[in-house]
């Protein structure tokens, strides 16, 4: 039996294009950030971004997950911007972007719902959370993107989804598919610092403990990491992969990618992880495998 193959990026991070400036702006979180960009611009290359998105395309996955922080300041351009740049990477069909807290920096002028974004959020329904169903995968495609104070990248679900990605779940495990909750905020405790946490988190553990879940991923904390949360009959592994475009050699893990091969075992499934990552050179090599218990 052949495997589904899903490769997993996140915090992508695009170099903002030419921003005007607008005096909305200067009341908003976005001025403090562009200058925090330029600070730390450095730490994001669109050239690394670009070879992860190549040894992807070049791998041929079935489907690609990506986990948010795609722009910087959620202004109008840069998700113009970014919409080019998931056009190229490949189908709406076969990609699946859950938004980060980037992506909704401010709520002043951006575009609402990620509209841009659509074909690449979901197949059918008008808000998160959205259902994707891909061979024997299921996608639960989940928002923690909202628009935060000064100084803090917290996310937040809400009760109403928290609810939806329930009856999601539980119709997927009905219909013997292996589910895949993506969101951008960490799901396990103590990852990131309270300025940056999920912030019902709790609720979505409480969730997930009831109803399951084969794999979460994330992104936000830009390191490569293994978790776990309670399930109701075992823990639900949760993966976290680094930025896709920081360089090799700078600060913070260099960029990595992970392919999940899910293969039927019996009643269950299997599923090795392959990261592959960015080296000094701009290559992207194999960084080790290893299978899910």
């Amino acid at each position: 039996m052949t495997a589904f193959r899903l490769a997993h990026l996140s915090d992508l991070q695009l170099p903002p294009p030419p921003l005007p400036f607008r005096w909305r702006d200067v009341a908003s979180k976005r001025l403090l950030s562009r200058f925090a960009w330029r600070r730390k611009q450095h730490r994001h290359d669109q050239v690394v971004l670009d070879a992860i998105a190549a040894d992807i395309a070049a791998r041929r996955p079935d489907h690609v997950a990506i986990t948010g922080d795609i722009i910087n300041f959620s202004t109008p351009e840069e998700f113009a911007a970014a919409r080019a740049w998931l056009a190229n990477l490949g189908d709406p069909g076969g990609v699946t972007v859950s938004p980060g807290n980037h992506d909704a920096l401010s709520a002043r002028g951006a575009p609402e719902a990620f509209a841009p974004w659509r074909p690449w959020l979901g197949d059918e329904g008008a808000d998160f959370p959205y259902l994707r169903v891909r061979g024997p995968v299921a996608l639960i495609n989940l928002s923690s993107a909202v628009p935060t104070a000064l100084h803090l990248a917290q996310g937040e679900l809400g009760a109403a989804q928290i609810a939806a990605a329930r009856a999601l779940l539980r119709e997927a495990a009905e219909r013997g598919l292996y589910r895949v909750v993506l969101v951008h905020h960490p799901v396990a405790p103590d990852v990131v610092s309270g300025r940056k946490e999920l912030v019902d988190a709790d609720a979505l553990r409480a969730m997930l403990a009831e109803t399951g879940a084969e794999l979460i991923l994330h992104g936000h904390a830009h390191e490569a990491l293994l978790t776990t949360v309670p399930g109701p009959a075992a823990a639900i592994p949760v993966l976290a992969v680094p930025a896709a475009s920081t360089p090799a050699g700078g600060r913070g893990q260099p960029a990595r990618w992970n392919e999940l091969e899910i293969l039927r075992d019996g009643k269950g499934f299997r599923t090795t992880v392959t990261a592959r990552g960015i080296t000094l050179e701009l290559t992207v090599e194999h960084k080790g495998s290893f299978v899910l218990a």
